[in-house]
């Protein structure tokens, strides 16, 4: 029997994967915790977990009549942005992955009622950077999959999806790491007005209650309170967060949904990316289970 083994949210902004001067010098100089938090996460969580698989819910790939699991024996190749390819730019990647594994997520889908997953092994699907991103500072031996946000889903949908998820990690042998990759709030400031606001501090977030919601949300990871922030979803919508949340939604339901307990614990800062808000969070299995139900 498989087993989720830990869960996060993770930033992939650009500036994590700039050469290290390009990126201080957008901060006035100073580090960003995005970046060191990656590596911090590899050292103190990938490094000591040793996951099979790691998947992705990734909030830059976005689908529209199904979600979709990629099922490649291999991605590998070079990854140009076409949204930033000034700062991503022919980055090369190789990308093991479990094609039993995604298509045993088909065949769960199709025994689900109102649930659409295809596993996809076209050589030549296109792979985005709320992944790529990930890979230099994450990345070891083990497998990695990524899973789309269906743009026409909801709420309903994403949480089913996520149980899907649950169950085929159930029905494998394999010790899984989730990561939902994209951020909270999620509203750029203007292009004739961006250029000033792109350090890092919390007072370039688009406005005061763009981040006031953010930090409603980290304060209720932070106690495991998931079910609070399911429950107040709509009204955190308000502040487009990035993907409609879907990557949160599809994790936290692989967890249990609303009676998912696992306290977060931050590993960055609470930073602005051009106007949005983002952070790194990790989910530890608490000992005696994900959910209240488990305890």
């Amino acid at each position: 029997m498989g087993d989720i083994i830990g869960a996060g949210i993770v930033a992939h902004v650009p500036t994590i994967v700039l050469p290290d001067d390009e990126r201080r010098a957008l901060n006035n100089g100073r580090e960003s915790t995005l970046y060191t938090g990656l590596h911090d996460l590899r050292r103190k969580v990938f490094d000591q977990l040793r996951p099979d698989l790691v998947i992705v819910f990734d909030s830059h790939w976005f689908t529209t009549v199904e979600f979709v699991i990629t099922a490649h024996e291999r991605r590998r190749g070079l990854f140009t942005s076409e949204e930033l390819p000034r700062g991503m730019s022919s980055v090369p990647y190789d990308v093991p992955g479990n094609p039993p594994f995604a298509r045993l997520v088909g065949k769960i889908a199709e025994e689900t009622p109102d649930c659409w997953i295809t596993p996809i092994d076209n050589e030549h699907l296109p792979i985005t950077y709320a992944t790529t991103n990930l890979l230099p500072f994450l990345q070891g031996p083990e497998a990695w999959i990524s899973l789309s946000l269906c743009q026409t889903a909801e709420p309903s949908d994403f949480a089913t999806v996520g149980r899907v998820i649950a169950r085929a990690v159930a029905e494998s042998d394999l010790r899984v790491v989730l990561l939902g990759s994209g951020a909270l709030s999620h509203t750029f400031h203007p292009l004739t007005k961006l250029r000033a606001h792109e350090a890092a501090d919390e007072e370039h977030i688009i406005t005061p209650e763009a981040a006031a919601a953010d930090h409603a949300v980290i304060d209720a990871w932070s106690r495991g309170d998931h079910a609070s922030v399911l429950e107040h979803l709509g009204h955190f919508m308000a502040y487009k967060p990035e993907g409609r949340f879907g990557h949160y939604q599809m994790m936290v339901a692989a967890l249990g949904g609303p009676d998912c307990v696992a306290p977060g614990r931050a590993f960055s800062d609470y930073e602005n990316a051009i106007g949005t808000g983002q952070i790194h969070v990790w989910f530890d299995r608490p000992a005696s289970g994900w959910t209240k139900e488990a305890s």
